[in-house]
């Protein structure tokens, strides 16, 4: 290990267990809130599919929850084991947000879990629904503050730096709100909805397929497909705006995402795909769109656009990582979009429960959610680079003083320990999740039941090919 540097090993590291520990909160926040949302339908139309998916979803929740508490709790170490310098200097900052998300949003989580993982029958349906509802909002406030803290180092605002070298804050709502993190938390919210939605998604075409319990397979089908629909444009729109608003305040992260090695003067290709050599300064075998890129950068298909020979070399991000990442995170978002409008035409068909190919593709999509949040975090966090706040402290200069062979030894054992651990976890979920119990009396056999306004399956006999979908003037749906 010695002849590795240093500060290459620690962001390996921080880059490996961050990897870890992120599929684990992007499932959970949007996981929690579909347990809100099928105990409000359970208590509005008092059907029991919706109660009997919560008792299905909760366990896998309690599971994903727990392994995101233990994986978060290594990086924490991190910043004091490997980046001392950079926790000394941004602590005044980064400290009181992390500490606020621990106080207002990990204690509301745990202090509501028990009761709505246990507590069903021993309160009252309103206080478990109350409890199930602050489970929800405290994912949502933990996504607050870290993202808060992560977009501070990107764009940071309201901070001084006083005597001693470090940031501190002069202004806590700019350093909060600043100037990336509404763009960010709204790609980072609708990416753990969409990862939430494609997993319910795979689950209930994989039962379908299955045809072992067709209500309630259809019913959380049905409900991914109708929020992936929805979701996945809305996705598309705000990674626009996110994109628009890192060309303002870290033009060379999307220099490098484009491969844009040279400036263009009257408006900049796209570049759909190539293979980058940053030593040469060129993109090989590109496939590009004339002016497309100043079109959707600029709005405006001449208008010129920098180019990394603006930025000195020694600031260049890494353009081969960032230039891959990207474009495998906006390759899935299409492919969700794509599934989502299938489901929509299935819908409209009336054969959203008896399309095999449909479900099939829903099943192959389901760890796509995943893939894309962290080619998104890979893209965002490599394309920082040189700095940890950006612009003003680099990443060399935020190391602890530590030799290569104790990051390098802390790093062999978290890649054995995370994936035997971790592995097991996932393992023990999947399990779960191919586990659900027939319905109650094999099929529907009740006439059609909405989901949200949304018709779910016609029952599916296990001797039936396919099933004629059930009438009455609502089996298109919503």
């Amino acid at each position: 290990m010695e002849n590795f540097d240093a500060t290459i090993l620690a962001r390996i590291q921080f880059a490996f267990t961050i990897s870890f520990h992120i599929i684990f909160p992007a499932f959970s926040i949007g996981l929690a809130s579909y347990l809100a949302v099928l105990e409000g339908l359970h208590l509005w139309t008092k059907k029991p599919v919706y109660i009997e998916l919560f008792d299905f979803w909760k366990t896998i929740f309690a599971m994903s929850f727990g392994m995101g508490v233990v994986s978060g709790i290594v990086m924490s170490y991190q910043f004091g084991t490997n980046w001392s310098v950079f926790s000394d200097k941004a602590g005044p900052i980064i400290g009181p947000l992390m500490g606020y998300e621990v106080l207002s949003a990990f204690f509301l989580e745990a202090g509501f879990l028990g009761v709505m993982l246990f507590g069903r029958k021993r309160v009252g349906p309103a206080l478990h629904f109350f409890a199930t509802l602050m489970v929800a909002a405290g994912t949502l406030m933990s996504a607050i503050w870290i993202l808060a803290a992560n977009s501070w180092m990107h764009t940071p605002a309201g901070f001084a730096m006083n005597d001693k070298g470090q940031f501190v804050p002069i202004d806590w709502l700019a350093v909060i709100f600043n100037p990336s993190f509404p763009y960010r938390f709204t790609h980072m919210l609708l990416a753990a909805y969409l990862t939430t939605a494609l997993v319910v998604g795979a689950v209930g075409a994989f039962h379908l397929l299955r045809r072992t319990a067709p209500l309630r397979a259809g019913t959380m089908f049905s409900m991914a497909m109708g929020m992936i629909s929805v979701v996945a444009p809305l996705q598309i729109i705000a990674g626009d705006a996110h994109g628009l608003n890192t060309l303002e305040h870290q033009p060379a992260k999307v220099m490098g995402m484009e491969g844009h090695f040279e400036s263009s003067a009257g408006g900049a290709p796209l570049i759909l795909f190539g293979i980058p050599d940053q030593d040469r300064k060129r993109v090989d075998y590109a496939i590009e769109i004339p002016r497309a890129s100043s079109l959707i950068l600029k709005h405006d298909l001449n208008a010129p656009l920098a180019g990394l020979d603006t930025i000195a070399d020694e600031l260049e991000p890494p353009v081969e990582i960032i230039f891959f990442s990207f474009r495998v995170m906006v390759g899935l978002g299409f492919a969700m979009l794509g599934l989502g409008l299938w489901s929509l035409y299935c819908r409209w068909k009336g054969t959203l429960y008896q399309n095999r190919g449909l479900h099939r593709l829903a099943v192959a999509m389901g760890p796509a959610g995943f893939v894309a949040v962290l080619a998104g975090w890979i893209t965002t966090e490599v394309g920082r680079q040189p700095y940890t706040v950006y612009g003003h402290l680099l990443t060399a200069q935020s190391i602890s003083p530590i030799s290569s062979p104790a990051v390098g030894a802390s790093l062999v054992t978290f890649i054995i320990v995370y994936f035997l651990v971790f592995g097991a976890g996932t393992f023990y979920i999947l399990r779960l999740m191919g586990r659900l119990p027939r319905d109650p009396d094999g099929h529907l056999g009740q006439g059609p039941i909405r989901t949200a306004g949304i018709t779910p399956p016609p029952g599916l006999g296990d001797d039936q090919q396919q099933a004629e979908p059930i009438h009455g003037g609502a089996h298109h749906g919503a």
